[in-house]
C-alpha cells in the first residue's frame, strides 16, 4: 500500500528554495535570462547608434518613391489634359459646324423673305450692273456718249432699282 507523508510548511519552502536556486538547471536559467537581458541592452544600443542611419536611409528612400509617384501622377495629368483638349476640339468643330448650319438657314430665310418683299438681292443688283454696262457698251458703238459705268453701293442698291422703275412712268407721261 501507497501512504501518504505529510510535510510542514518549512520543509515545503526549504525545498522550493533548494530546487530553484541550488540546482544547476535554475543556474542555466538565470544565465539564459542574464544574457537575453544582455542582449536587449546591446540591440537596443545598437538601435541608438544605428537609428540614425535607418531613419535617413528611410527618409531617402520615402523621397525616392514620392518622385517616382510624382512623375506617374504627372504623366496620367498629361494625358487627361491631351484627352480633355482633343475632346473640347472635337466639340468646338462640331459646335461650329452646327453654327454654319443654322446661319445658312437663317441667311436663306432672310433672303426668301426679301425676295417676296420685292427687294433685290446682291446677284439682281450685279445682273443690272452688267446689263447696264452692255447696254453702254452698244449706246458707244452706235455712236452715243455714254459716262462711265459707275458702281452702286449696297445703300443705293434700291434706290438705283426705283430710279429704273421711275423712268419709264416719265416716259409715259410725257
Amino acid at each position: 500500500m501507497v501512504t501518504k507523508t505529510h510535510k510542514s510548511g518549512a520543509a515545503k519552502a526549504k525545498t522550493a528554495t533548494t530546487a530553484t536556486f541550488g540546482s544547476p538547471l535554475s543556474g542555466a536559467i538565470k544565465d539564459s535570462a542574464q544574457q537575453i537581458w544582455l542582449a536587449g541592452l546591446g540591440a537596443f544600443s545598437k538601435a541608438q547608434a544605428e537609428g540614425g542611419k535607418a531613419f535617413d536611409t528611410l527618409v531617402k528612400e520615402g523621397l525616392s518613391i514620392q518622385r517616382k509617384t510624382q512623375a506617374v501622377a504627372e504623366e496620367r495629368l498629361t494625358e487627361a489634359t491631351q484627352r480633355m483638349s482633343s475632346m473640347a476640339n472635337e466639340i468646338g468643330s462640331k459646335a461650329a459646324g452646327q453654327w454654319d448650319k443654322l446661319e445658312n438657314i437663317f441667311e436663306d430665310r432672310v433672303a426668301k423673305a426679301l425676295n417676296k418683299l420685292g427687294v433685290p438681292s446682291a446677284r439682281d443688283i450685279e445682273a443690272l450692273i452688267e446689263r447696264i454696262d452692255a447696254l453702254s457698251a452698244a449706246v458707244e458703238r452706235q455712236g452715243g456718249k455714254v459716262a462711265a459705268p459707275r458702281k452702286v453701293a449696297a445703300a443705293k442698291k434700291p434706290a438705283a432699282k426705283t430710279a429704273a422703275r421711275k423712268t419709264p412712268a416719265r416716259k409715259k407721261a410725257a
